[in-house]
């Protein structure tokens, strides 16, 4: 048993984890911290609270985008 799906273009692989599995799982073995991503399930945004009820399915395909704070007051237009 192996997940292998596409995860921001590139193709992962995951021994021991098996299809269908649920999209909050998958984000605890990616060791993610699920209030600073977010997720795109081939070609669709998946609600964080939709994450238990999202399979993910061998050949699927994720976009997972990191939010990071902080920034330089200098380069932003409005005043810090």
């Amino acid at each position: 048993m192996e997940l292998t799906i596409r995860i921001n273009g590139a193709e992962r692989s995951f021994p021991g984890l098996a299809e269908p599995l649920p999209l909050a799982d998958l984000v605890d073995a990616l060791a993610l911290k699920a209030d600073r991503i977010a997720i795109e399930h081939n070609g669709e945004i998946a609600s964080r609270r939709n994450w238990v009820n999202i399979q993910v399915r061998n050949g699927d395909r994720l976009e997972i985008v990191h939010f990071v704070g902080g920034g330089t007051c200098q380069l932003l237009p409005v005043s810090c």
